[in-house]
């Protein structure tokens, strides 16, 4: 049996034997700046075998490679497995005026003139009759410039792929796995001419109330692209299943044969890795590298006057004290502290010691660590010198006068600490580093924070952030960043360090212990759900499809170890990922596609697993089919995902510019295929109405917008969080849902657990939705808003708020009293429905009519107009324009 080949590297280069040869490319990139929807096909071949089990040499090996001999898996050359490359702008990587000359005689304008369009597209179509009732629902067309009340009453479920019964109760959740298109386009050119994007949005890791666990000594696999066995594979006999992706025919073990829920033999269509499109293995020495790492936890804290004078060590500390007990692990779990200012300390915890010892290194040039057997240390025989740390650690810097950072050389020592092992570093830093390897200028104008043109310095000052995640990635250590700052820190270059790691960036500008309550609350809660949830150490995720269909770009935090596999060193259940594909070949002979997510982890107890998610979809060969299966939010955050790539890489207008296109382009294809639509108006499929609206929210974002104050810090942070929170958690910011709630009643009320659970309808997001007599709930995702008017019932004002009347109400308010009164119940219980499958506590803001804080929840109504920006209608007239050039 052949062996892949090893590389000693953590990041082993693709060899050139094993790049076939490249492939011309289409390029949608319009030349007036779109997103660009069809890629690159760099095939790549499978360097594993059809052995039944990985040969564990090399994390590619480790999970399973992707097709033997086939051009399935695919690369970017902006993905480029090499750490030290930088990724290559998409400006740079295409010729948008140029078409490769085998596709000369298909279509001569990268323009898409509408002659064009129109003759093949209504060609393909034939106009829009002979589609089903619902079909015929989501495509039919609406006046956009006339239906102003197109959001429906509440958040809309993802559309249900058109499958049997059958299939449809075994597919994966939505919440967890879906793609941008529930109906996937036969070919390539069925899904240009839609004009929409393809891709995956994946939340792999998230929190499952009811998760099959197998136990197996045998883990049932394709011999040769390695698909885990799932509820989609064709059994030919008891003996034999077909894959569903590359369709070899593979022969059923003995021990597949019983079935351990139903304790019978001669089912294997009947196993739980069968019947069920989320499970989890757990693993054999097969899939381990080395024994499973245990948790290894280490804190790094900022301990300048600047971090003393925010008072976040106090709340940091007593919540680490709160839920010590709570940190996922077992009796092999370590910890260990490193406070840093213009010097760098360790913490002798090693037991036996009657208090913690203080060890200060103060060349930061060539930092070292002081002693290697004591600084993270048993947190089980420690945990009394832990605790005796973290009570004294918020008094013993109250009188510093270092206002200096080193948090490079900090990073550095970290990195040495928990390399033999691997494990999770926690970031606290207040300011910007300004002391050794990694110190930073600032780079932010205040004058230019409105500038309605190109916005500065999104890109990274140095490369050592990256590198450092690189080298960490390499020694299985993921990098969290808590930023605590009221002043510019080059958020845009410290991010690389979590970006690269798989670590999590959090941000709380202005924070202040006192001065700012709402702030101290959401990093209260924030860190207590960090510290307790779930965690996986040393991970690698691959993602397989039908055979036909490409993945080629991928969007999240992690580092591309090979042409498909990424590396998590840590992986928690609130990170999200997307990926972009493409169609290959055409998927005629199939009517069924599939695409399965296969994350191999370290628990927190040290047991090696293998989560597996499995989603199937109907293939199509009619455009108006393709319309019909749009999900537009999913469609939404995988363009928004674009749109930051775009920004960075070229230019914020470049990418603004392309999400106006991508809309103008879709609703132009949809116009030019539907013989019986009218050219007046602007029409858009039900499917798609929503699409302009969110596009217009993407636009107003602080992540992209111009012509608006946005510290830059906050604008990459936006950007940071488009581009890692799961697609539920992103439509919440781009488009905030927004409630009436001082006239609740029970009418259509849900109860729940002895609970009434009123459900106010989805208002617009316009002034016009908002009455001085009412109270109504702004929920953002990360943050809320209860606007009170200057007119509110003063019942509301005294049952929910607890204060008499408004003009008692104070401007700093940031939670909901609870009062015993139906009123604040009715309330209380609809809020803790909102944030029930939440994972951050969002901050909490009561903002009255009058106050200044009410200029924050005013720019979330994205409907209206503002000075640099169109409302919605405006908007609507802008694409309409745009289509008829």
């Amino acid at each position: 049996m052949s062996k892949p080949a090893t590389n000693s590297s953590h990041t082993p280069e693709v060899s050139s034997s094993s790049l076939s040869e490249t492939a011309p490319f289409l390029d949608f990139l319009h030349s007036r700046g779109s997103l660009g929807f069809v890629w690159m096909t760099l095939a790549v071949s499978s360097t594993t075998t059809g052995s039944a089990s990985p040969v564990p040499n090399s994390y590619e090996s480790l999970e399973g490679g992707g097709y033997s001999g086939t051009s399935l898996q695919c690369s970017l050359r902006h993905l480029n497995p090499c750490p030290q490359t930088r990724p290559l702008p998409l400006s740079r990587r295409v010729q948008p005026t140029r078409i490769p000359a085998v596709l000369a005689g298909t279509d001569t304008s990268l323009g898409f003139r509408k002659c064009v369009i129109q003759e093949e597209l209504s060609s393909a179509l034939g106009g829009l009759s002979g589609v089903s009732e619902l079909e015929a629902e989501t495509l039919r067309p609406m006046n956009l410039l006339q239906e102003r009340n197109i959001l429906p009453p509440k958040r809309a479920p993802p559309p249900e792929p058109n499958l049997s019964n059958d299939l449809r109760k075994v597919n994966c959740s939505p919440d967890t796995f879906r793609c941008t298109l529930t109906n996937i386009p036969q070919t390539q050119a069925l899904l240009n001419k839609a004009r929409l994007p393809l891709g995956l949005l994946l939340h792999p890791f998230r929190d499952l109330t009811q998760l099959p666990v197998i136990t197996s000594n045998t883990i049932v696999r394709c011999r040769s692209c390695r698909t885990y066995i799932n509820p989609f594979v064709s059994f030919l006999d008891q003996r034999r299943w077909k894959c569903n992706l590359c369709y070899r025919v593979n022969d059923v073990p003995d021990e597949f044969m019983y079935n351990p829920v139903t304790r019978s033999y001669g089912e294997p269509h009947k196993r739980p890795e069968v019947q069920n499109s989320t499970v989890e293995f757990i693993a054999s020495s097969d899939y381990m590298l080395r024994p499973p790492q245990p948790a290894v936890y280490l804190f790094l804290l900022d301990v300048s006057h600047n971090a003393v004078e925010s008072g976040y060590l106090n709340v940091f500390c007593q919540s680490l004290l709160d839920n010590l007990e709570k940190l996922p692990g077992d009796t092999r779990t370590h910890i260990g502290f490193v406070t840093f200012d213009s010097t760098v300390h360790f913490y002798n915890l090693q037991e036996g010691l009657s208090q913690p010892q203080m060890l200060v290194v103060s060349d930061i040039d060539d930092v070292f660590i002081p002693t290697h057997d004591s600084l993270l240390v048993n947190l089980k025989e420690s945990k009394e010198l832990v605790k005796d740390l973290l009570n004294a650690l918020p008094g013993m810097f109250t009188h510093t006068r270092e206002t200096q950072s080193a948090l490079g050389p900090a990073l550095q020592v970290a990195y040495k600490l928990m390399s033999p092992t691997g494990g999770r570093v926690s970031v606290f830093q207040t300011q910007l580093p300004t002391l050794g390897a990694g110190l930073l200028q600032s780079r932010e104008d205040p004058n230019l924070r409105s500038s309605t043109k190109n916005v500065q310095h999104l890109g990274p000052a140095t490369d050592f952030y990256k590198k450092l995640a690189l080298d960490c990635s390499g020694q299985q250590i993921g990098v969290d960043l808590f930023l605590l700052s009221s002043q510019y820190s080059d958020l845009a270059t410290l991010a690389c360090v979590s970006k690269y790691s798989a670590g999590g960036v959090f941000y709380y500008p202005s924070f202040h212990h006192i001065h700012n309550t709402a702030q101290r609350q959401k990093f209260q809660k924030d860190l207590q759900r960090y510290l307790t949830r779930k965690i996986g150490f040393e991970a690698v995720m691959r993602i397989r499809c039908t055979k036909g269909l490409s993945i080629h770009t991928f969007h999240g935090n992690f580092f591309v170890r090979s042409t498909d596999l990424l590396s998590l060193a840590n992986v928690n259940p609130d990170s999200g990922f997307a990926v972009q594909m493409s169609i290959e070949e055409s998927l005629a002979d199939t009517s069924l596609a599939c695409f399965q997510a296969a994350l191999l982890y370290t628990s927190s107890k040290g047991k090696r697993r293998i989560r597996v998610h499995t989603l199937c979809l109907p293939v199509v060969s009619q455009l108006s089919e393709v319309f019909a299966g749009a999900d537009i939010q999913a469609i939404s955050c995988l363009l928004a995902n674009m749109a930051i790539d775009r920004s960075i890489s070229s230019s914020l207008s470049d990418a603004r510019d392309a999400l106006v296109n991508a809309v103008v382009d879709c609703l132009t294809a949809y116009r030019a295929n539907g013989s019986n639509i009218q050219p007046s108006g602007l029409i858009a499929p039900a499917a798609l109405r929503l699409f302009p609206l969110y596009v217009l929210a993407l636009l107003k974002q602080k992540a992209l917008r111009t012509g608006t104050s946005t510290r830059l810090d906050e604008r990459v942070f936006s950007m940071c969080e488009l581009k890692s929170q799961p697609l539920q958690q992103i439509m919440h910011m781009v488009h905030p849902d927004l409630y009436r709630i001082d006239n609740m009643t029970e009418l259509a009320a849900l109860h729940l657990n002895d609970s009434v659970i009123p459900q106010p309808p989805l208002l617009q997001l316009t002034a016009e939705k908002l009455t001085r007599e009412g109270a109504f709930l702004m929920d953002c995702g990360s943050v809320m808003y209860l606007w009170v008017g200057k007119c509110c019932n003063e019942m509301f004002i005294c049952d929910v708020l607890g204060f008499p009347n408004y003009a008692s109400l104070p401007s700093n308010m940031t939670e909901i009293p609870e009062l015993q009164t139906t009123y604040s119940e009715r309330t209380r219980a609809f809020i803790s429905w909102l944030l029930e499958s939440r994972t951050f506590h969002p901050a909490f803001h009561v903002v009255k009519d009058d106050a200044s804080t009410k200029t924050s929840f005013f720019q979330h109504l994205v409907e209206d107009r503002t000075e640099s920006a169109f409302s919605y209608y405006e908007f609507l007239l802008h694409v309409q324009q745009q289509m008829s050039k």
